[in-house]
């Protein structure tokens, strides 16, 4: 990946600035608000200067976690719109939030790597009716699964050389646990207004508990 540019600045500023300044929900929307809440509960607080960077990138890749620097890369070549980058680092933050709560090994466990993309593409809003239909992928029994199946594998093989088979086949073995690992939303959140509920959720979590 090319060295970050100064437009990367103001990018990384936009994500994580109006998250501190209590408007994210206007800005990258309430996704990627309970994410940020729930890593720093976790211990692994995100701070832009550290854990941002935007780079322009091959291809159409359009961002990626990075592991070994807990870094979440943003390809400002390939994000136009501002609701691409929001589902963007809603995915990447899924990723980081596994990273941080279940200490992923990303290099040598297979199966590790097929989960977390598995949770993203079902957490992240990919797969959302809506997102769906803007590709001309219109659902049938069970769709989502099986366009949480679908992108999770297209995902593994951008990034791990290794066969198609091979990489369905880890798929298939984790498939049914991890789609069914909702944390921390507690929920599919299939669109806004779920996600809306789930952080409502989230932030009345300690209240709850003190009432019981």
């Amino acid at each position: 990946m090319a060295k970050t540019k100064e437009l990367s600045k103001d990018t990384r500023n936009k994500i994580v600035d109006l998250h501190q300044a209590g408007k994210t929900e206007s800005a990258i929307g309430p996704y990627a608000k309970l994410l940020l809440g729930a890593m720093k509960s976790s211990g692994c607080a995100v701070y832009k200067d550290r854990h941002f960077s935007c780079e322009d990138c091959d291809g159409t890749v359009s961002g990626g976690f990075d592991a070994t620097s807990s870094q979440i890369v943003l390809c400002q070549n390939n994000i136009h719109q501002q609701s691409h980058m929001n589902r963007v680092v809603t995915h990447e933050l899924i990723h980081a939030f596994d990273h941080c709560r279940a200490h992923v090994d990303w290099f040598n466990n297979f199966k590790h790597l097929a989960c977390s993309e598995i949770r993203a593409a079902n957490l992240s809003g990919d797969c959302s009716f809506h997102n769906e239909v803007s590709r001309f992928n219109f659902g049938l029994k069970k769709h989502h699964q099986e366009c949480v199946r679908g992108r999770a594998l297209r995902s593994i093989l951008a990034v791990r050389k290794v066969s198609r088979e091979e990489a369905e086949k880890v798929v298939d073995e984790v498939f049914d646990t991890c789609f069914n690992d909702h944390a921390p939303f507690g929920r599919i959140p299939h669109d806004k207004k779920d996600a809306n509920f789930a952080y409502r959720d989230f932030e009345n979590r300690d209240r709850y508990y003190a009432n019981l």
